[in-house]
C-alpha cells in the first residue's frame, strides 16, 4: 500500500489554548521557509529535554497566502528561535501569558 501525504495538514485554522501564564506565538516567514521547522527554547531557566518545534506552512488569509509558524502554547518568558536542527539563533521574542504574540522572521517581505 502506498501512502499519500496530506498536503493540507496544518494549513487551516489553529486552536490556541491561552490564558494565565500561557501565551501563543505566530511567526510570519518568507515563503522560502515552507516545510522547514523552527524550534524555540527558553532563554532563561532550564532547557527542556524536548523543545517545541513547528513547520512553516502557507496559510490562507484575506490578503492571500501567508507563510507562518504557530506555537500554540508557550509559558510566559523570553525565547530564542532558530531553524532546526541547530541553526543559529535568528529571532528572540518575549511571550506574554494570555496573549497571542507576533514576530516576523528576518527576510520576510512587508
Amino acid at each position: 500500500m502506498s501512502e499519500t501525504p496530506n498536503t493540507h495538514a496544518g494549513q487551516g485554522a489553529v486552536v490556541l489554548d491561552i490564558g494565565g501564564n500561557i501565551g501563543a506565538l505566530v511567526v510570519t516567514t518568507p515563503a522560502a521557509l515552507a516545510g522547514q521547522e523552527i524550534e524555540i527554547r527558553p532563554v532563561d531557566g532550564p532547557i527542556p529535554a524536548s523543545l517545541p518545534h513547528v513547520a512553516v506552512v502557507g496559510r490562507p488569509t484575506a490578503h492571500g497566502l501567508q507563510h507562518a509558524a504557530v506555537f500554540a502554547e508557550l509559558t510566559d518568558g523570553d525565547y530564542a528561535l532558530y531553524l532546526r536542527p541547530d541553526g543559529p539563533v535568528t529571532l528572540r521574542i518575549r511571550i506574554h501569558g494570555g496573549e497571542v504574540c507576533h514576530a516576523t522572521w528576518p527576510g520576510t517581505a512587508k
